[in-house]
């Protein structure tokens, strides 16, 4: 009698627990997909056994806790989340649940078409053309905007630099030249590029345009003498 009443309490726990952090093939394929967490980043969640993980700035494998149908907490956000459909627009968001009571519910981070992109996207597939037309839209909405930060993309280029990847590099310096024509250092930069690259012509053009622009750049100065001389 004992035995069974062991084993009935044991599968009520079993089926308790899987309640709680199973979920459901509707839910999968309704939640499923890339959320615009800012402009230039997506949080993406996907399933695993039925279970709840996301990708987020570098990590690949987090795992919320399920707290209940629709509620979950992340432990790398340290928020609670839920998912939750606007009726203004119809679209689903990944929501920050507001601490405190009677907070408004706010619709914080939008799900995002299948097909479609932000800025960072197109610049991962060498589309410059579309990753530029994005982040110089994302300049006009807000200019102090971090995901269009000048030193960012001048670190970026320079990566790309030193792996003697100079088509990207060219690339991202261009881009940030676009966004910052009156930046002595963004035509620097695509200076020390184009001469990286072996294209003289270009970098002593940019030298040139950096020293325009800031006539005390004795690095753009020496480099400008260096490319005449050698010429």
């Amino acid at each position: 009698m004992k035995s069974t009443n062991l084993y009935i309490l044991l599968i009520a726990f079993i089926t308790l627990s899987c309640s709680k952090t199973d979920n459901s093939s509707e839910f999968i394929e309704q939640t499923t997909g890339r959320y615009l967490y800012n402009s230039d980043e997506v949080i993406e969640v996907y399933f695993k056994d039925h279970n709840l993980f996301m990708k987020w700035r570098g990590a690949n494998s987090i795992k919320p806790l399920k707290l209940k149908e629709n509620t979950f907490f992340v432990k790398e956000m340290n928020e609670k989340v839920q998912f939750l459909t606007n009726p203004a627009n119809n679209i689903l968001y990944l929501s920050l649940i507001p601490k405190g009571e009677n907070k408004t519910i706010t619709y914080n981070f939008k799900k995002l078409n299948p097909d479609e992109k932000i800025p960072s996207d197109y610049l991962k597939n060498n589309q410059f053309d579309k990753a530029l037309a994005g982040y110089l839209n994302i300049q006009k909405i807000d200019s102090l905007d971090g995901s269009i930060n000048e030193s960012n993309f001048n670190s970026l280029g320079y990566n790309k630099l030193r792996k003697k990847d100079f088509k990207t590099a060219i690339q991202i310096f261009k881009i940030n030249a676009a966004l910052y024509p009156k930046s002595s250092n963004v035509y620097d930069s695509l200076a020390d590029a184009y001469k990286k690259s072996g294209d003289t012509i270009l970098a002593l053009s940019n030298y040139k345009k950096s020293l325009v622009l800031d006539s005390g750049n004795k690095r753009a100065k020496r480099n400008i003498d260096r490319l005449e001389n050698k010429n």
